[in-house]
């Protein structure tokens, strides 16, 4: 009999972690950090509820860090098996957990600083770039579609999930006497409206589905909606002459907005002089995303194609400009109009977008437009309440720039995707486990499945199930 315990991204969605517990193999599906507020974030500090040298193996699903990012944790605590994911998510995860790194070091060295000053006791980092470095060697990367053996009686095959480059749907084959039983880790499933990735794809069979349920409770705006609103953006920043601000998160979302820009320059109603991409790890993410182009769904793909040769987000859109160095970015602080800024963080509450708010958001032409969820007592969610004020060292900013939030661009998929994709299982239908989701999206997805005569649970954190 396999068992199923479920250690992450069960009270919310971060920390995901899922240990499958066979007769010869233990099991790591994904290994992420808990991210939040700093309650939430102080598990990360916890050992693992599991011995980290008895885990045989890690398959991840993608590389965001909710994913991923306890990884090097897992290996200092004594892990030396093999982390199988696909060969995207691998490029991803090393630009991703050497960035985690680096901010970890920033942030414990101003820590200790104010520690050294009041007598108390210094604080390490979750793990340097030397464990991250080390964590990357024990990588083994998989093609979509190849069925491998990871353990003595468990198989994986990759499917895509179209959540970011390099995401996949997880199948995992347990070998029991002459019978194979199967899970299903659906990770994260992407919005079928889009740019650039396909669909995810369908699996029809299954003993036990792990399903994430973050837009379990509401469908996203549809997207026809959301790429008019932002084009009247872009043609009233055009007509007035102001620059338009966009925060945004590195990975996926920073693409998708490049190849919107895209379109609307290759319809000729992009008139801005030029498009800054002012994020050195965004950077790094889009030309991985320039290597893997046949990950990219045929319609937009083929757009590329028709445009130029190269069929390169930079291709697509001319216009686009790098900024990589510190001088380059606070060089765009002297642009006052014509320029449209894309920066992290997606949230405003770290990296270049602050400063170029610093710098345009007291202007009544600026436009700033939220294209990600912005968290409760964010920087970015005040902005979108309708902060009068943007605070940016110890200083009060009017704020008279025009806030633009645009609902449709998610990566996630919504409760109609969510139900579409999952009504692809024949029956008998598996076991469905809501994860990765609050507490009201489980709910709402419950309800729904139920209605569709799905057996539907939604597990406890260290809750453990047998299938």
């Amino acid at each position: 009999m396999a068992t199923i315990t479920f250690y992450g991204a069960i009270d919310g969605v971060t920390g995901s972690a899922y240990l499958l517990t066979t007769e010869y193999s233990r099991i790591l599906l994904d290994c992420g950090l808990f991210q939040g507020g700093r309650e939430v974030e102080q598990e990360n500090l916890k050992p693992f509820p599991f011995a980290a040298n008895d885990i045989d193996a890690v398959v991840l699903s993608h590389a965001h860090l909710d994913h991923s990012g306890r990884l090097p944790l897992l290996k200092k605590q004594g892990f030396a098996g093999s982390i199988y994911t696909t060969w995207a998510s691998f490029d991803l995860l090393e630009v991703l957990l050497k960035d985690a790194a680096s901010l970890q070091l920033r942030d414990v060295e101003w820590e200790n600083k104010r520690r050294r000053r009041a007598g108390r006791e210094e604080i390490q980092p979750l793990y340097t770039l030397a464990d991250v470095e080390e964590t990357l060697a024990l990588g083994s990367c998989v093609n979509y579609h190849q069925r491998i053996s990871v353990s003595d009686d468990v198989e994986i095959r990759f499917l895509d999930a179209g959540h970011i480059l390099g995401s996949a749907i997880v199948e995992v084959f347990i070998k029991e006497g002459s019978q194979e039983k199967k899970l299903v880790f659906s990770g994260d499933l992407g919005n079928s409206s889009a740019a650039l990735l396909k669909d995810p794809e369908a699996v029809e069979r299954a003993d036990i589905l792990l399903l994430e349920s973050t837009y379990g409770d509401r469908d996203h705006r549809p997207m026809d909606e959301t790429l008019a609103e932002f084009e009247e953006i872009i043609t009233d920043a055009s007509s007035n002459g102001g620059n338009i601000l966009i925060p945004s998160f590195a990975v996926g979302r920073t693409q998708e907005i490049i190849f919107r820009l895209g379109e609307l320059y290759q319809q000729g109603k992009l008139h801005h002089q030029a498009v800054y991409l002012d994020s050195p790890m965004a950077i790094a993410v889009t030309e991985i995303y320039h290597r893997y182009q046949d990950a990219y769904n045929e319609e937009d793909r083929a757009a590329m194609k028709q445009a130029n040769k190269k069929r390169s987000l930079h291709s697509f859109l001319p216009v686009l400009r790098y900024a990589t160095s510190t001088e380059e970015s606070m060089a765009l602080n002297r642009i006052e109009s014509g320029a449209i800024i894309i920066a992290g963080s997606g949230m405003c509450n770290g990296g270049r977008i602050r400063h170029h708010l610093k710098h345009n958001i007291w202007r009544k032409r600026s436009h700033v437009v939220i294209v990600g969820y912005q968290a409760y007592g964010t920087p970015g969610r005040a902005l979108v309440d309708g902060a009068k004020t943007f605070k940016m060292g110890g200083e009060e900013i009017t704020v008279a720039a025009k806030i633009h939030t645009l609902g449709g661009f998610s990566a996630h998929a919504g409760q109609s995707q969510l139900m579409t994709w999952a009504n692809q299982f024949k029956e008998p239908r598996p076991t469905a486990c809501l994860v990765h989701g609050e507490e009201n999206a489980k709910r709402k997805l419950q309800q729904r499945l139920d209605h569709s005569a799905w057996r539907c649970r939604i597990p406890a954190l260290g809750e453990a199930i047998d299938f």
